[in-house]
């Protein structure tokens, strides 16, 4: 009876009946689960695999579950990096040297990108192309509606993320070369007219409520503030509240342009926000398309074609005046 079972089993494999192979997985690790931003690139990864259901390959996305865990995220690479199925993979490095650290150990045979955010120029070879945004261009246009708003400088606040994110750092670099109109000032101290404030820029680890909580502290201690320079949208999108309770009192200033806040990003409450007035210009990235076309740049590193690097996503550029048609559909 045993025997008649086994060759059952083995003539229904042979002709196809068998458990169907495990996919390929196009590996996305992001810095954190709890921000919305990498839930949209999530849901273009989950777009990606609708479309291509009957494929080889598969987009799986995953990552630490707090933004501030990057051991977390390097585990989260080397882990996944020692599965067999694991096909090629896209980094957002919460901490660049330390991913590219990760990376080097690993020594993988399979295609490495990152998406996001970028390794720094030293270990730029370590992946094959980025995916992403012109994070300096990006940074470059808010220092540009800051200075429009306020040609004369005045003393400004930097919120950051964490401290070795490099995708951050070019945004801050490039806001304040836009305002002094010189290249690499590490901080301003006058130049272009623009000084930052004692106690900036604050790093706030990509957390909402705790950058709200830092601008309601440099507030108290500046009175005399006249801008904030937001790298990313975490106060507005991860504590949408308590931002506007911090910025209503401060709406007709706002609109008058005695005081300027230039954001980036426009997920969640952001739009809303600038429509009410309380944020002078936000800049935004496309998340959702990064997790879309990340599978496919990666299926075509592995096919060994050329891909572009780097390979930008593009902005989307919102005011209160258009709000109603600054997204990109």
């Amino acid at each position: 009876m045993r025997k008649t079972l086994l060759l059952a089993a083995v003539a229904a494999m042979a002709l196809g009946a068998g458990p169907a192979l495990a996919k390929k997985q196009l590996v996305i690790v992001v810095k954190g689960l709890d921000n919305p931003f990498f839930e949209a690139i999530h849901q273009g990864c989950e777009k990606w695999n609708k479309e291509n259901a009957s494929a080889e390959y598969e987009c799986f996305y995953t990552g630490p579950a707090s933004t501030s865990d990057e051991a977390g995220e390097a585990q989260i690479v080397q882990d996944m990096l020692s599965k067999p199925d694991t096909a090629a993979m896209a980094i957002s490095p919460s901490n660049a040297p330390l991913i590219a650290q990760t990376i080097k150990s690993a020594n993988p045979s399979i295609p490495i990108m990152t998406v996001d955010a970028d390794l720094t120029k030293e270990d730029a070879a370590l992946r094959k192309t980025y995916l992403g945004t012109d994070n300096y261009l990006m940074g470059k246009k808010i220092g540009e509606y800051i200075k429009k708003a306020k040609p004369k400088g005045g003393t400004i606040c930097t919120i950051e993320g964490n401290p070795a994110a490099d995708n951050i750092l070019r945004r801050a670099q490039g806001m304040r070369d836009a305002l002094t109109g010189k290249e690499g000032l590490a901080a301003l101290a006058g130049e272009g007219g623009w000084t930052e404030a004692p106690g900036c820029p604050v790093f706030t680890n990509d957390d909402g409520a705790k950058g709200v909580q830092a601008m309601t502290d440099i507030l108290a201690a500046n009175p005399k503030l006249d801008a904030f320079g937001i790298m990313g949208g975490w106060p507005l999108f991860g504590a949408p509240q308590p931002y506007r309770d911090l910025f209503k009192p401060m709406a007709d200033k706002i609109a008058k342009n005695e005081f300027v806040i230039g954001a980036a990003d426009t997920i969640g409450d952001e739009v809303a926000i600038a429509k009410e007035g309380l944020v002078t210009a936000l800049v935004g990235q496309r998340p959702f398309e990064m997790g879309y076309k990340a599978p496919s740049v990666m299926l075509d590193l592995i096919g060994g074609k050329k891909v572009d690097d780097p390979v930008f996503t593009g902005l989307d550029e919102c005011t209160k005046e258009t709000v109603d048609t600054c997204i990109q559909k």
